[in-house]
């Protein structure tokens, strides 16, 4: 799957990082806290998620995450976007809740790799 994949599984918006859109995704981790997400994402992630405020994109950049992609409508605001273009890391922004656009994405194929 890649990035462009799960914009149109998800029917997502791209805020930045239309470039990127070819970038392949191998799994998927929801979470609103980022302590998970250094916990549990493994290569090649996209990363779903409610919080909006630039420790998303820092731990993204930490973590190699592939896209972040906003759940339940949020967007993030202008320093944010700022910090992802120079990160390199796309944004997406989806209506969906975190649950649902999690489903979807499993649905097509997309898996969260083991915890262990």
């Amino acid at each position: 799957m890649t990035v462009e994949d799960v914009r149109n599984v998800l029917g997502a918006r791209v805020i930045c990082g239309e470039e990127h859109l070819k970038r392949e995704v191998h799994t998927a981790c929801g979470a609103d806290m980022m302590s998970d997400v250094l916990a549990f994402v493994k290569d090649q992630c996209v990363l779903l998620t409610g919080l909006c405020n630039t420790q998303v994109i820092r731990t993204a950049q930490m973590m190699d995450v592939v896209c972040i992609v906003f759940v339940r409508g949020k967007k993030p605001d202008q320093a944010m976007t700022e910090l992802a273009k120079e990160c390199e890391i796309p944004l997406l922004c989806t209506g969906h809740r975190m649950f649902s656009a999690c489903g979807m994405l499993y649905e097509s194929g997309l898996r969260g790799g083991a915890s262990y």
